[in-house]
């Protein structure tokens, strides 16, 4: 049996192969032989199978006192200009914070240098025909109303247009902008536009404005930018990125670190999450007046835009944002800090995960005490008591007071009279509004006597409205918790029961099977989670599309498998004879199946080619070189339908082309490697569908201890990349360097 197996279809091979030649340059352009560099691709290559094979480091077996840093090697690879600067930047020092000595937390920094933010752009005017009408008769709005309507037009048609609130609020807004654009014009005595904006006062019914020519202006825009060539899109992200990069990174106690979210975010309209009352209000543009920087004393302070000037300049260097202002609409307070892969993050992310870590030696003494608690005679001590069952064992957020102007979420401390419902003898339904107004609703047998306290907290004369724990708030009960351990908190509780079930979860799987089933138990380990801590998600619109993409995958794959059988069939007659039943096929290839699979398999190369094609002459326009010509695709679309005419003509006779040298064995290598396809890309489906109403990512980035997963990765040898974005190791990489295959939570 041959070492190298190829896996795919035995006409798709072929048909590449000859593909292939057109490609590399087996074609003449003006008489001459065209060459195509592959030295960018082996480059690339080149890095990530480098990448791919680094081993993750092993802890550290000695700590020092002092700050410790390592070199990153780059790998080898083939010199090109430019190169080496990029060398020279993946070669800084990376500061390894969890191996130096830990202050106190009281100080962040003691120096730090940044360039300050990013504001968005200024607004540009619509051309002079694109217009609001209303009534049927074109508006001219000034600037300032202008742009609050082209950010209700670019969204015509989302749900969000289509809510009743979003609309009330946006044409409330809307409105007010026009007001607001008189009085300024008044006081400026410009009687002209004045009375040109007296017209605008009329605008009283969002019924009456007609979007439509705004929509389809922004919708030609978008068409147009996603049909530009391939180096105009690359000249204008060179241009995005050279302007972005002094705002990237800053140097904090003389170490380069990133920055996070850098970028002013622009002005639009608000969604929110869930039913919130205020979206569809506008979001003011920020100016630098309402910015507040942070930066070491004696550093040169950035300059704002001119015209401009910062609201403050601070020097704190007990707080570890770079710049904050306050947004319109919920008055929350904004920052700027570095990126979740920078030391700070890192500290903040590993003080949080030790703090839950601890509480583990002090979980038997609180839950012994709470449960004593529950039959406390002061009725205060007694609802404390309960509060903290069910923000242990149920994992509730501990909730807060909320303005009449926010959406109504609630935790376990502001539950109300008409969100618990009692079923006796010990069940209890929760329905209420979450974080991020997401749904909690289960029904859970609880203690007896925490069936009897909740009985009791809404005993008459409370009613639908009144608070279910009416002598307790989340600062009295944390108060509490402070007394068995410094730093614990309510919220403490909901990342150590994460961490634990997760841990929990992990000890139930065997470490046996193919990576792909190890990664998909991991999920299974994940989802329970997820369902703790009731990370839901609604199943996206394109879930449906997205499962019958994999189940056509599969169907595609047995489509290819059947034809390697077939061919079998004609190398050996005498085993179709001895076996019949292996070479018919699956139950799901009917005619009219393997008909469906094969055009969209024809259709699939084609538009591949297509591209191909117009990428290359792309490049070769912006390298000043001649264009392909069109012969060149007709003949790489001639290959691809010869092919058609030969699955055509299979389906009529059941016989697929056996190509030369092509032997029984390595017809069953292949028909092996499509089996392990096939496993894999149903394991896929399952996990996708498994998954399809739970939110993995929140829990894994913000409740589970990386260093599980660090440890479930060397112990069961699945690759980290399988189980972290890119994003995520760099976030976690003090996990991934400090945790080994016997790491417990």
């Amino acid at each position: 049996m041959d070492k190298k197996v190829k896996t795919e279809d035995d006409g798709l091979y072929h048909l590449n192969h000859k593909l292939s030649k057109l490609n590399n340059g087996e074609s003449s352009v003006n008489g001459s032989r065209t060459v195509k560099s592959s030295r960018k691709s082996s480059i690339a290559k080149n890095e990530s199978d480098q990448e791919d094979s680094k081993p993750l480091v092993k802890r550290s077996q000695t700590k020092s006192s002092s700050t410790v840093s390592s070199k990153r090697k780059r790998p080898e690879t083939v010199s090109i200009k430019g190169e080496e600067e990029e060398a020279t930047k993946e070669e800084e020092e990376f500061y390894k914070w969890w191996e130096a000595e830990q202050n106190d937390g009281s100080v962040k920094w003691t120096t730090l240098e940044h360039n300050g933010v990013l504001f968005p752009p200024p607004y540009e005017p619509l051309p002079k025909y694109v217009k609001l009408k209303y009534d049927g008769r074109p508006i001219d709005l000034p600037p300032e109303a202008e742009e609050i309507v082209g950010f209700f037009a670019a969204m015509l048609e989302t749900d969000h247009a289509r809510n009743p609130t979003f609309r009330k609020n946006f044409f409330i807004d809307f409105k007010d902008i026009l007001k607001k654009c008189k009085a300024e014009v008044s006081g400026l005595f410009l009687y002209i536009s004045l009375n040109l904006l007296n017209h605008h006062l009329g605008i009283k019914d969002l019924e009456k404005c007609d979007f439509t020519d705004m929509f389809n202006y922004f919708e030609q825009k978008r068409q147009e930018k996603k049909n530009l060539p391939a180096a105009e899109k690359k000249r204008l992200k060179e241009e995005k990125e050279k302007l972005e990069e002094k705002y990237k990174t800053c140097f904090l106690d003389g170490r380069k670190e990133l920055v996070g979210n850098f970028r002013i975010e622009p002005p639009g309209l608000f969604r929110g999450r869930g039913a919130h009352p205020k979206t569809g209000k506008l979001k003011t543009r920020v100016m630098p007046e309402q910015v507040t920087i942070n930066i070491g004393k004696g550093a040169k302070v950035p300059d704002p835009p001119p015209g401009h000037k910062w609201a403050e300049v601070r020097h704190d260097n007990t707080v570890s944002w770079l710049a904050t202002w306050k947004e319109n609409i919920n008055g929350a307070t904004k920052h700027v800090f570095l990126s979740a892969s920078s030391s700070l993050k890192g500290m903040s992310d590993y003080k949080k995960f030790s703090k839950a870590r601890e509480l583990q030696n002090h979980i038997v003494r609180i839950r012994n005490d709470y449960t004593r608690e529950m039959k406390d005679e002061l009725m205060a001590n007694r609802q404390r008591a309960t509060a903290m069952y069910l923000i242990d064992v149920l994992a509730l957020r501990a909730g807060g007071e909320k303005g009449e102007d926010e959406a109504d979420t609630v935790g376990c401390c502001s539950l109300r009279y008409e969100h618990v419902t009692l079923k006796p003898p010990n069940i209890v339904i929760f329905d209420f509004l979450g974080k991020d107004s997401i749904r909690f609703h289960q029904e859970v047998k609880v203690d007896t006597q925490v069936y009897k306290n909740l009985k009791l907290f809404k005993k008459e004369p409370k009613k639908e409205g009144d608070q279910i724990f009416d002598r307790l708030d989340p600062p009295t009960l944390n108060r509490h918790l402070q007394n068995y351990m410094p730093g614990l908190t309510a919220k403490v509780f909901r990342t150590y029961n994460a961490s634990k079930t997760m841990q929990d979860q992990l000890d139930k799987i065997e470490n046996k099977g193919t990576v792909n089933e190890k990664h998909v138990a991991y999920n299974a380990a994940n989802r329970a989670v997820a369902i703790l801590c009731n990370h839901q998600r609604t199943v996206s619109k394109a879930h449906e599309q997205s499962v019958g993409k994999i189940e056509d995958k599969i169907l595609e794959i047995k489509w290819q498998k059947y034809r390697l059988k077939l061919m079998i069939g004609q190398l050996e007659p005498s085993r179709k004879k001895k076996n019949p039943d292996y070479f018919k096929p699956d139950d799901e290839l009917t005619d009219e199946a393997i008909e469906r699979i094969r055009d969209v398999v024809i259709e699939r190369e084609k538009e591949k080619a297509k591209k191909k094609f117009q990428r290359d002459n792309e490049k070769r326009i912006a390298d000043k070189e001649k264009p392909l010509p069109e012969s060149e695709l007709k003949e790489k679309l001639r290959l691809i339908d010869g092919l058609e005419k030969e699955y055509k003509k299979e389906m009529k006779t059941h016989k697929p082309e056996v190509k030369p040298g092509m032997t029984i064995e390595k017809l069953e290598a292949q028909i092996e490697k499509l089996d392990e396809r096939i496993i894999n890309t149903e394991l896929q489906k399952k996990d996708k569908e498994d998954n399809s109403t739970v939110a993995l990512t929140t829990s894994k980035i913000n409740y589970i201890d990386p260093r599980l997963t660090v440890m479930f990765s060397k112990k069961f040898g699945v690759p980290i990349e399988k189980l972290f974005s890119k994003t995520l190791r760099e976030k976690f990489k003090w996990a991934i360097e400090s945790a080994d295959e016997n790491w417990r939570f």
